[in-house]
Order: structure tokens, then sequence, then C-alpha cells
């Protein structure tokens, strides 16, 4: 038998988004059922090819086992950190040039460090048109016995355009054993006439609710603020702050943002692959770590995707789209049209500029 020709039969049966090959049409369609194989996902701009985070497509360009066709079409014309594939090498040149962030100044940030109180918190009820964006960073010390129990001790919030609308040290409900210096560049003076931590979850919650009951809070047309960071849900305990998911952006979760092996990345590795400086190489400072998760936010909400009324696999109008009764009606489907009717599983953050 010659291997060199694939079969029509095979050809039918393989995913025109992954690539992956099956042996029946029913083996397809039970992949295209638990895929969630969409517009949403990082794509490869030479072969198509669907990945499910940039990670993996990374290693699909340039990794250790990459297509050998893309990788040197990559290393012609593709961007480093978005991965993009530009139409020429001098594209590609003006491009990055671009697409690279500038650290923040060292000496801008030793001066946040010896910041007090900075409250611009304000509650506008909505005022402005679409949702408010803003980006959450804490800084831990360490409680307890052994100084491994985070209290939060330094929290920043920053706008769109990375001007800081709080900063505070926070006083910690239990005595702190750790203070971390070597990381935090916390002193006991720093905390010993701090906001209490109380006063610091009421003032955030009520300027991120902006108005609006929680029980209320809905992810279109309301007033609550977008939250942006890296590792919220940690954060948020910390500070004793609940907050719902449907409003949370966390680079930490962000699917298209994990590992292969669908762990999280670390924002100091995800600020160096995808915004091209490093983070957090010594004392670390909650507004480097805030503008890092914002960045990465603004870059993946301005990813162009095709508009689909019905985005997502859990809206009620894709319900019935792979449904077991309709079995023997998607098997005499082409592979074009069942991923046509494919989903996303995650909320891609490029739906979030079609509020602004």
């Amino acid at each position: 038998m010659d291997y060199r020709y694939e079969s029509s039969e095979t050809l039918r049966n393989k995913c025109v988004a992954c690539f992956k090959q099956f042996n029946k049409m029913e083996h397809l369609v039970e992949h295209m059922r638990t895929s969630y194989h969409s517009v949403h996902e990082p794509i490869c701009g030479i072969c198509k090819k669907h990945c499910r985070s940039f990670e993996s497509l990374r290693e699909h360009l340039i990794g250790p086992l990459p297509k050998q066709e893309c990788k040197n079409i990559f290393n012609i014309r593709g961007c480093r950190l978005c991965l993009t594939i530009l139409d020429s090498p001098n594209a590609r040149w003006i491009h990055q040039e671009r697409c690279q962030f500038s650290s923040i100044n060292a000496g801008l940030l030793a001066r946040f460090a010896n910041l007090g109180i900075r409250d611009n918190l304000t509650v506008d009820n909505g005022g402005t048109r679409g949702p408010q964006v803003v980006a959450l960073a804490c800084k831990m010390v360490g409680g307890g016995s052994d100084g491994s129990l985070d209290l939060c001790a330094r929290v920043c919030l920053i706008d769109e355009s990375e001007n800081i609308i709080f900063h505070t040290y926070v006083k910690p409900p239990i005595p702190v054993t750790n203070y971390r210096y070597e990381t935090t560049g916390i002193r006991p003076e720093y905390l010993r006439d701090a906001m209490p931590l109380r006063q610091v979850q009421r003032k955030i919650q009520d300027f991120l609710c902006n108005g609006e009951p929680m029980w209320k809070i809905r992810p279109k047309g309301g007033k609550a603020r977008i939250l942006v960071g890296h590792g919220l849900d940690h954060d948020l305990d910390r500070l004793q702050i609940e907050y719902p998911a449907i409003m949370m952006r966390d680079t930490a979760k962000y699917p298209p943002l994990m590992k292969t092996s669908k762990l999280s990345n670390s924002l100091k590795y995800l600020t160096q692959a995808y915004l091209g400086y490093d983070i957090q190489t010594g004392i670390q400072d909650p507004y480097e770590d805030c503008v890092a998760t914002l960045r990465l936010y603004m870059r993946m909400r301005s990813q162009v995707h095709k508009i689909e009324d019905y985005p997502l696999a859990s809206d009620p109008q894709n319900r019935n789209n792979f449904a077991s009764w309709r079995q023997n009606e998607l098997e005499r489907m082409a592979p074009e049209q069942l991923l046509e009717i494919s989903r996303s599983d995650y909320y891609c953050w490029c739906l979030d500029s079609r509020d602004m």
C-alpha cells in the first residue's frame, strides 16, 4: 500500500482546525464535540492550524519539533512576540518596533515605592460609556508561625492609561512574622500607620461595583468595572473582597495564555514572552505588575476575530450544535461545516472591545 497519499476518506475524516485525522467520521464528530475549536483560538498565520494556546502556537512555529515550512516563513516574516505573520521582512521590523513594550523606568518605580496613600477612587454610577477597565496587584508579607501565610501589605490599582488611581500600604489583621524584604521591600515602619485592611477592602469593593449592587452586576450594559490581574482569586481572597467572575480578566487563567499542560504561566514569563521586557528582577512593585497584566489584557483584547452573534458553546442558541440526536446529520457534514458550527468554551477578551 502506498502511504504517500491520503485517501479521500481520510481527508474527509480530518479536522480542518487542528489537522488530526480519524479512521471514522463518527470519531471526527466526537472530536469536534469535545475540542471546542473556534475562530477565537490562536491560529497559525501560515498553515491556518488552530492551537489551544499561544504557547502551543509558539511550539508549532519555533519549538523543538516545529512544522518546518511554517518555521522557515516565520523566521523571515514572523513577530516573535504576538506570533503574527507579516507581509515582508521590512513590515516585520516596523511591526516589532511597535509590538515591543518598554519596561517601567527604575527611577519611577523607586518613587512609587516611597509613595504613601494615593486615593483617586470615585464612584461615577456608570456615567462613563462602556465598562471601565482597571488592573489590580498586591504584594504579600508572611504571617503565622512560619511566615508562610500570605497577608496583603501593599495594593495598587491603575486605569487603562496606566495611571495610579489607588495605592496604599495595608495593615494586616494579624501580626507579620516575615516581611519578605528581598522581594517586597517592605519594612515594619511602612505598615505601622498603614490603612487597615477592612478600610482598603471597602474602598476597592465600592469602586469596582461602581454604585451597582453585587447581585445586579452583569457583564454587559452594567456600571461595574472590569478587573484585570494575575492570580486575582488569591489577591481578592487576601483583600477579603468578593467580585463576580464574569467581571474578572485573569492572565493566570486565560486559556490562550496558559501552558500546553493547561497550567498557569508566571506573570514574569508572560511579560517577557509577549511584551518583550523583564519584570520582577529585584524588589517587586505592584504598579509594575498592574501595568504588565493590563498590557497583556489589551493585547488579547485587540485581536480581530470573526464576529459571531452567539460566540460561546454555552450560549443557549448553540446548545444543540453537537447534540447526540443529530449524530447522523453531523456525520454527513463536511469537516468545514463542523468547524463552522463549533464554538469556544471560554470567553474571548476580544468580545470586550465590542462594548467599548
